[in-house]
């Protein structure tokens, strides 16, 4: 006899209502597109698909890579209950009512409970701990599917007694793959070849954005045209987390392509981050700092006018700041690049750290009393911009006489 979660998920597959991106869900592994590093023939969660041998995953991976399809054929291959519900919607007593209901079913039916989470990462620690005594015993086998970096944002507890498999967003012919294959569900529509190719450009990855995409183009027209294709598309698909590794691998790729002197690649990540919304004033920042650690005496205007870009950037806003920023990032990416100074600071940093600290020479120390012009305390300094004289002070402590910190490239 089917239970009330059984009949649920039945009628629910029947729906004629679902949208497109449910109904292309694979329903073999042979029709699953793209992950081939973990998907194709003798992978590991292939193996483990095949072999039944289920244990408890955390699925890591961009908006539209297939976590739910991959969670779905896991329990239609073990034959396992599937129960699914997000993190955003549903809290530590839905946990209690679906492991109950989950031993349940393992006692009575000897049937299985793959308990597919999403957005694992949005439950905070407390609630991911409800699902540990539960993994344990065996009641359920859990699915976390995330796109944040599991290392930050799941209990190590929980990432210990999972095994965690990284996703990437898919290639554009994975989803040109996907895309001629929902073209079977509008036989009454046409489709021009450059709007199709349209969507798939503009997905970023993300098949389900694709899919979408595609079927408000078909409620829109019989007859896709290019233009149609814009129209539902609206605006590319940008996958970045303000908090997440997507932020920090983008900001990463932007510094570095200052550093690396390439105008070019710094403009396209600094526009990929002005496309998603990063703070332009963090994006600033970053750049008063590049300036003085990378670019430095070597050219310092440059720190000169990343703080000026910071200050207009915050006084200007949005778009026109983005104009400021491109003028700045071009000017730092082809500057003269030293890091002499941030070197410098580094060593010095070290000896602190590793060196005795010795008393300040005599000769440098301030007399404000008489006490201590008698004992000596700054006999023998003056201020001079004579070199050689400069050269008889000892202005570093003697366990570090001749140490040298700021080494300057040499000029030709």
């Amino acid at each position: 006899m089917m239970s009330k979660i059984d009949l649920f998920d039945k009628n629910l597959n029947n729906l004629a209502f679902q949208p497109l991106a449910e109904k292309m869900r694979p329903q073999k592994l042979k029709d699953f597109v793209g992950q081939k590093h973990i998907l194709d023939k003798g992978k590991p969660l292939q193996t483990m698909i095949e072999n039944g041998n289920l244990q408890s995953i955390i699925l890591w991976g961009p908006p539209g890579s297939g976590k739910t399809s991959i969670s779905r054929l896991i329990a239609l291959y073990s034959k396992s209950h599937f129960e699914q519900f997000s993190a955003v919607t549903s809290g530590v007593a839905d946990v209690r009512r679906v492991t109950k209901e989950a031993g349940e079913r393992l006692k009575f039916n000897q049937k299985r409970t793959i308990l597919f989470v999403d957005e694992i990462h949005r439950f905070n620690k407390a609630q991911q701990d409800a699902f540990l005594p539960f993994v344990e015993d065996g009641t359920i086998i859990l699915i976390g599917a995330t796109t944040e970096n599991p290392s930050f944002e799941i209990n190590a507890p929980l990432i210990s007694r999972s095994q965690v498999f990284v996703l990437n967003a898919l290639a554009e012919k994975d989803i040109a793959q996907v895309t001629r294959r929902a073209l079977g569900y509008f036989p009454k529509h046409k489709f021009e070849k450059n709007a199709l190719e349209y969507i798939v450009r503009k997905s970023n990855g993300d098949a389900r954005t694709a899919l979408n995409s595609l079927e408000l183009a078909t409620n829109l027209s019989r007859h896709i045209t290019l233009k149609i294709a814009e129209e539902a598309v609206q605006q590319k698909a940008i996958y970045y987390d303000k908090k997440g590794d997507w932020h920090y691998d983008v900001i990463s790729a932007f510094i570095k392509s200052m550093r690396g002197s390439d105008p070019d690649a710094s403009l396209y990540w600094l526009s990929r981050m002005i496309k998603a919304g990063e703070d332009p004033v963090f994006i600033a920042r970053r750049m008063v700092i590049f300036a003085s650690e990378d670019v430095s005496n070597a050219s310092p205007t440059a720190l000169v006018l990343a703080t000026a870009t910071m200050q207009a950037v915050h006084m200007v806003g949005m778009p026109e700041a983005g104009i400021i920023l491109a003028q700045c990032a071009t000017y730092l990416a082809t500057a003269p690049k030293s890091r002499a100074s941030y070197n410098g600071l580094i060593m010095a940093m070290g000896d602190i750290d590793e060196k005795e600290l010795e008393p300040v020479p005599i000769q440098l120390r301030n007399a404000t009393t008489n006490l201590m012009k008698d004992l000596g305390y700054g006999k023998g300094y003056k201020w001079s911009d004579d070199a050689e004289f400069q050269k008889t002070i000892d202005f570093m402590p003697k366990n570090l006489k001749g140490q040298k910190y700021y080494q300057p490239p040499k000029k030709d």
